[in-house]
């Protein structure tokens, strides 16, 4: 399934940037990004970023069948690597090539109805972050949101902004929904 951003409502844009800032600032990180699988082309694309990147990367194509990020999408599963200098599924040529090499990451699937749509990723996550099952599925819940945006994008590609149903949904309002959550998770 392949899913044109570009071409879709102002507000899924502007979610899934709200989610990789949301997800850096949670996650202490040096970056977040968004992957979307481009099916035809067997690559992955830089959709939102923020952090090490956010001002070059979107748009940026990588091989879909490389790295942690296309093992996330084969398999569809959530990982967290806490050292990438041994990792043999790290795919290091492809992170300098980002201009950023992490020495850590977490990873999760964008699922919509039982599909990958990309990846959701956090890269250098502070130290308390890393390992911890309850952050992995706090992972897991931004990666939701970001599909749940892409399934609501697709099914509104001939939207115009009068009709998007995520243009009224103010990124502003996310971070602060998400901050009380962390205030209340963390009591």
């Amino acid at each position: 399934m392949t899913l044109d951003v570009s071409a879709a409502p102002g507000g899924t844009r502007a979610l899934l940037q709200s989610i990789v800032e949301v997800a850096r600032a949670i996650f202490g990180a040096a970056a977040s990004s968004v992957f979307l699988l481009d099916d035809a082309a067997g690559e992955l694309v830089f959709e939102a970023v923020a952090g090490e990147g956010q001002d070059f990367l979107v748009g940026t194509r990588i091989p879909a069948n490389r790295g942690i990020a296309g093992w996330v999408v084969s398999s569809g599963q959530a990982m967290i690597v806490d050292d990438l200098r041994d990792n043999n599924t790290f795919a290091r040529d492809i992170a300098e090539s980002t201009r950023y090499v992490p020495n850590a990451l977490m990873a999760a699937p964008l699922l919509a109805d039982g599909q990958v749509l990309g990846v959701l990723q956090v890269l250098d996550p502070a130290e308390q972050s890393r390992s911890d099952l309850g952050d992995l599925d706090l992972l897991a819940l931004f990666a939701n949101q970001a599909a749940t945006a892409l399934r609501v994008a697709k099914g509104c590609a001939r939207c115009g902004p009068d009709t998007d149903p995520l243009a009224s949904i103010d990124p502003d309002e996310l971070v602060d929904v998400f901050r009380d959550f962390l205030r209340h998770r963390n009591g």
